[in-house]
Protein backbone atom coordinates (compact mmCIF):
# COMPACT_ATOMS: atom_id res chain seq x y z
CA UNK A 1 0.00 0.00 0.00
CA UNK A 2 1.37 3.34 -1.28
CA UNK A 3 1.53 6.08 2.20
CA UNK A 4 1.57 10.04 2.12
CA UNK A 5 -0.11 10.62 -1.13
CA UNK A 6 -1.62 14.15 -1.12
CA UNK A 7 -5.17 14.59 -2.19
CA UNK A 8 -5.98 18.86 -2.48
CA UNK A 9 -8.62 20.97 -4.00
CA UNK A 10 -8.25 23.95 -5.55
CA UNK A 11 -11.36 26.16 -6.66
CA UNK A 12 -13.71 23.84 -7.01
CA UNK A 13 -17.33 25.30 -7.77
CA UNK A 14 -19.57 21.98 -7.69
CA UNK A 15 -23.13 21.23 -8.05
CA UNK A 16 -26.55 19.50 -10.10
CA UNK A 17 -27.84 21.11 -13.07
CA UNK A 18 -28.39 24.22 -12.06
CA UNK A 19 -27.95 24.64 -8.37
CA UNK A 20 -24.60 25.19 -7.38
CA UNK A 21 -23.70 23.31 -3.59
CA UNK A 22 -19.93 23.79 -3.88
CA UNK A 23 -18.41 27.72 -4.33
CA UNK A 24 -14.30 28.42 -4.75
CA UNK A 25 -13.41 25.80 -2.33
CA UNK A 26 -9.96 25.22 -1.57
CA UNK A 27 -8.78 22.13 0.84
CA UNK A 28 -5.77 20.21 1.64
CA UNK A 29 -6.41 17.00 3.41
CA UNK A 30 -4.28 15.66 6.13
CA UNK A 31 -1.20 13.58 5.01
CA UNK A 32 -2.13 10.56 7.72
CA UNK A 33 -5.10 10.00 9.96
CA UNK A 34 -8.49 10.38 10.08
CA UNK A 35 -10.00 13.58 9.18
CA UNK A 36 -14.23 14.36 9.51
CA UNK A 37 -15.72 16.81 7.57
CA UNK A 38 -18.76 18.47 9.48
CA UNK A 39 -21.50 20.93 8.89
CA UNK A 40 -25.13 21.41 8.82
CA UNK A 41 -27.64 19.59 5.97
CA UNK A 42 -27.00 20.52 2.51
CA UNK A 43 -23.69 22.40 2.90
CA UNK A 44 -21.65 20.62 0.54
CA UNK A 45 -20.44 17.67 2.69
CA UNK A 46 -21.33 14.79 0.27
CA UNK A 47 -21.32 17.16 -3.07
CA UNK A 48 -16.85 17.44 -1.94
CA UNK A 49 -16.88 13.92 -1.33
CA UNK A 50 -17.87 12.82 -4.24
CA UNK A 51 -15.83 15.29 -6.07
CA UNK A 52 -12.81 14.02 -4.48
CA UNK A 53 -14.12 10.40 -5.61
CA UNK A 54 -14.40 11.45 -8.93
CA UNK A 55 -18.23 10.66 -8.57
CA UNK A 56 -18.88 14.17 -9.81
CA UNK A 57 -16.82 16.47 -12.21
CA UNK A 58 -16.42 20.29 -10.67
CA UNK A 59 -17.84 23.09 -13.03
CA UNK A 60 -14.46 25.08 -12.01
CA UNK A 61 -11.40 24.06 -10.35
CA UNK A 62 -9.60 20.81 -9.82
CA UNK A 63 -8.80 17.85 -7.44
CA UNK A 64 -5.26 16.70 -7.45
CA UNK A 65 -3.64 13.51 -6.72
CA UNK A 66 -0.29 13.79 -5.79
CA UNK A 67 -0.26 16.85 -8.33
CA UNK A 68 -2.47 15.18 -11.03
CA UNK A 69 -5.63 16.22 -11.19
CA UNK A 70 -8.00 13.34 -11.26
CA UNK A 71 -9.48 13.79 -14.56
CA UNK A 72 -5.92 12.58 -15.88
CA UNK A 73 -5.57 9.82 -14.06
CA UNK A 74 -7.02 6.33 -15.61
CA UNK A 75 -9.90 5.00 -13.81
CA UNK A 76 -8.29 1.67 -13.15
CA UNK A 77 -5.28 3.18 -11.50
CA UNK A 78 -7.58 6.06 -9.69
CA UNK A 79 -9.32 3.10 -8.24
CA UNK A 80 -5.94 1.29 -6.88
CA UNK A 81 -5.43 4.74 -5.19
CA UNK A 82 -8.62 5.99 -3.78
CA UNK A 83 -11.95 4.29 -2.17
CA UNK A 84 -15.28 5.47 -1.77
CA UNK A 85 -17.57 3.90 0.57
CA UNK A 86 -21.54 6.09 -0.07
CA UNK A 87 -24.09 6.26 2.07
CA UNK A 88 -26.75 3.09 2.39
CA UNK A 89 -24.67 1.19 -0.16
CA UNK A 90 -26.43 -2.04 -1.33
CA UNK A 91 -25.74 -5.44 -2.37
CA UNK A 92 -26.69 -8.47 -4.92
CA UNK A 93 -29.37 -10.52 -2.69
CA UNK A 94 -28.17 -13.85 -1.23
CA UNK A 95 -24.14 -12.48 -2.06
CA UNK A 96 -21.90 -13.66 0.73
CA UNK A 97 -19.47 -11.57 2.68
CA UNK A 98 -16.30 -13.55 1.16
CA UNK A 99 -18.09 -12.98 -2.57
CA UNK A 100 -18.86 -8.63 -1.73
CA UNK A 101 -15.45 -8.58 0.08
CA UNK A 102 -13.94 -9.65 -3.09
CA UNK A 103 -15.44 -7.26 -5.59
CA UNK A 104 -12.60 -4.93 -3.95
CA UNK A 105 -10.52 -6.58 -5.66
CA UNK A 106 -11.93 -5.72 -9.74
CA UNK A 107 -9.51 -2.82 -9.74
CA UNK A 108 -6.16 -5.23 -9.40
CA UNK A 109 -7.15 -7.44 -12.38
CA UNK A 110 -6.92 -6.67 -15.77
CA UNK A 111 -8.84 -7.95 -18.44
CA UNK A 112 -7.29 -11.51 -18.93
CA UNK A 113 -5.79 -11.96 -15.46
CA UNK A 114 -7.63 -14.02 -13.32
CA UNK A 115 -8.33 -14.57 -9.31
CA UNK A 116 -5.08 -15.06 -7.61
CA UNK A 117 -3.28 -16.08 -4.59
CA UNK A 118 -2.71 -12.79 -4.02
CA UNK A 119 -6.30 -12.01 -4.13
CA UNK A 120 -6.97 -14.67 -1.68
CA UNK A 121 -4.74 -12.72 0.82
CA UNK A 122 -5.93 -9.85 0.77
CA UNK A 123 -9.10 -10.87 0.88
CA UNK A 124 -8.55 -12.40 3.80
CA UNK A 125 -6.56 -9.59 5.28
CA UNK A 126 -9.47 -7.45 4.94
CA UNK A 127 -12.03 -9.35 7.07
CA UNK A 128 -9.55 -10.22 9.65
CA UNK A 129 -8.76 -6.17 9.97
CA UNK A 130 -12.72 -5.59 10.00
CA UNK A 131 -13.15 -8.53 12.45
CA UNK A 132 -15.55 -10.25 9.98
CA UNK A 133 -13.44 -13.60 9.27
CA UNK A 134 -16.42 -15.49 11.07
CA UNK A 135 -18.94 -13.74 8.72
CA UNK A 136 -17.68 -15.08 5.34
CA UNK A 137 -19.60 -17.63 4.36
CA UNK A 138 -22.91 -15.89 5.74
CA UNK A 139 -25.50 -13.82 3.69
CA UNK A 140 -24.99 -10.01 3.25
CA UNK A 141 -28.78 -9.99 3.86
CA UNK A 142 -28.99 -11.50 7.72
CA UNK A 143 -26.29 -9.83 8.68
CA UNK A 144 -26.66 -7.01 11.75
CA UNK A 145 -26.11 -3.36 10.63
CA UNK A 146 -22.82 -3.14 12.45
CA UNK A 147 -21.83 -6.28 10.89
CA UNK A 148 -23.24 -5.27 7.40
CA UNK A 149 -20.91 -2.01 7.93
CA UNK A 150 -17.55 -3.92 8.71
CA UNK A 151 -18.21 -6.23 5.49
CA UNK A 152 -18.43 -3.04 3.29
CA UNK A 153 -15.47 -1.26 5.06
CA UNK A 154 -14.01 -4.99 4.25
CA UNK A 155 -14.59 -4.59 0.76
CA UNK A 156 -13.18 -0.71 0.48
CA UNK A 157 -10.13 -2.61 2.29
CA UNK A 158 -9.68 -4.81 0.27
CA UNK A 159 -8.51 -2.55 -2.48
CA UNK A 160 -5.91 -2.00 -1.47
CA UNK A 161 -6.17 1.73 -1.65
CA UNK A 162 -4.07 4.72 0.60
CA UNK A 163 -6.76 7.08 0.81
CA UNK A 164 -10.62 5.80 1.98
CA UNK A 165 -13.39 7.87 1.95
CA UNK A 166 -16.65 7.11 4.11
CA UNK A 167 -19.86 9.28 3.32
CA UNK A 168 -21.96 8.79 6.74
CA UNK A 169 -20.61 5.42 8.00
CA UNK A 170 -22.59 5.78 11.07
CA UNK A 171 -26.26 6.71 9.61
CA UNK A 172 -28.68 4.08 10.49
CA UNK A 173 -26.37 2.57 13.14
CA UNK A 174 -27.70 2.62 16.57
CA UNK A 175 -24.93 4.01 19.16
CA UNK A 176 -23.50 0.45 19.97
CA UNK A 177 -22.37 -0.07 16.19
CA UNK A 178 -21.33 3.45 15.76
CA UNK A 179 -18.88 3.09 18.54
CA UNK A 180 -17.88 -0.29 16.55
CA UNK A 181 -17.38 1.33 13.41
CA UNK A 182 -15.26 4.09 14.56
CA UNK A 183 -13.18 2.17 16.65
CA UNK A 184 -12.50 0.44 13.59
CA UNK A 185 -11.69 2.76 11.55
CA UNK A 186 -9.20 4.19 14.07
CA UNK A 187 -7.62 0.50 14.10
CA UNK A 188 -6.67 0.77 10.50
CA UNK A 189 -5.55 4.10 10.20
CA UNK A 190 -2.97 2.90 13.22
CA UNK A 191 -2.50 -0.40 12.12
CA UNK A 192 -2.59 -0.36 8.39
CA UNK A 193 -1.98 3.37 7.30
CA UNK A 194 -4.79 3.89 5.91
CA UNK A 195 -5.70 7.31 5.39
CA UNK A 196 -9.66 7.85 6.22
CA UNK A 197 -12.08 10.81 5.27
CA UNK A 198 -15.51 10.67 6.39
CA UNK A 199 -18.35 12.51 6.32
CA UNK A 200 -20.00 12.86 10.29
CA UNK A 201 -23.22 14.35 11.39
CA UNK A 202 -22.37 13.59 15.28
CA UNK A 203 -19.76 16.38 16.84
CA UNK A 204 -18.84 14.74 19.69
CA UNK A 205 -18.44 11.27 17.81
CA UNK A 206 -15.83 13.23 14.72
CA UNK A 207 -13.77 15.57 17.53
CA UNK A 208 -13.30 12.33 19.69
CA UNK A 209 -12.75 10.06 16.79
CA UNK A 210 -10.87 12.25 14.24
CA UNK A 211 -7.12 13.88 13.95
CA UNK A 212 -8.87 16.54 11.68
CA UNK A 213 -12.01 18.69 11.60
CA UNK A 214 -13.09 20.39 8.44
CA UNK A 215 -16.33 22.28 9.36
CA UNK A 216 -18.62 23.05 6.08
CA UNK A 217 -20.58 25.97 5.49
CA UNK A 218 -22.47 26.99 2.66
CA UNK A 219 -20.33 24.98 0.00
CA UNK A 220 -17.06 26.22 1.31
CA UNK A 221 -14.37 25.58 4.47
CA UNK A 222 -15.67 27.46 7.65
CA UNK A 223 -12.84 25.92 9.55
CA UNK A 224 -10.05 23.35 9.28
CA UNK A 225 -7.90 21.72 11.80
CA UNK A 226 -7.09 20.15 14.92
CA UNK A 227 -10.71 19.16 17.34
CA UNK A 228 -9.53 22.00 19.44
CA UNK A 229 -9.38 24.38 17.15
CA UNK A 230 -12.38 23.81 15.43
CA UNK A 231 -15.16 22.81 17.38
CA UNK A 232 -15.68 25.86 19.20
CA UNK A 233 -19.18 27.55 20.19
CA UNK A 234 -18.51 30.52 17.87
CA UNK A 235 -18.14 27.99 15.21
CA UNK A 236 -20.81 26.12 16.12
CA UNK A 237 -23.08 28.62 15.83
CA UNK A 238 -21.99 30.42 12.83
CA UNK A 239 -22.10 26.87 11.03
CA UNK A 240 -25.05 25.29 12.66
CA UNK A 241 -26.75 28.48 13.94
CA UNK A 242 -27.01 26.73 17.35
CA UNK A 243 -25.82 28.18 20.85
CA UNK A 244 -24.23 25.51 22.46
CA UNK A 245 -21.62 25.23 25.52
CA UNK A 246 -17.93 23.62 24.78
CA UNK A 247 -16.53 21.45 27.47
CA UNK A 248 -13.64 18.51 27.73
CA UNK A 249 -15.01 14.97 27.05
CA UNK A 250 -13.78 13.57 30.14
CA UNK A 251 -12.88 10.60 28.76
CA UNK A 252 -10.45 11.56 25.97
CA UNK A 253 -9.80 15.46 27.24
CA UNK A 254 -11.05 16.34 23.40
CA UNK A 255 -13.47 18.81 23.03
CA UNK A 256 -17.54 18.31 23.64
CA UNK A 257 -20.38 19.78 22.63
CA UNK A 258 -23.54 20.63 24.76
CA UNK A 259 -26.11 21.88 22.85
CA UNK A 260 -28.51 24.83 24.73
CA UNK A 261 -31.23 25.07 22.36
CA UNK A 262 -34.33 27.61 23.16
CA UNK A 263 -34.78 26.07 26.81
CA UNK A 264 -30.85 25.77 27.54
CA UNK A 265 -29.56 27.83 30.25
CA UNK A 266 -26.03 29.83 30.16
Amino acid sequence: MMTGSSLRAEGITAGYGRSLVLRDLDLSLPASGICAIVGANACGKSTLLRCLARLLRPDRGQVLLDGRSLRDIPTRELARRLGLLPQSPTAPDGITVADLVGYGRHPHQGILSRWSAADDRAVAAALEATGSADLADRSVDELSGGQRQRAWIAMALAQDTDILLLDEPTTFLDIAHQIEVLDLLVDLARERGTRIVMVLHDLNLAARYADHLIAMREGRVEAAGAAAEVLTEAMIERVFELRSRVIADPTTGKPMMLPLGRHGTA
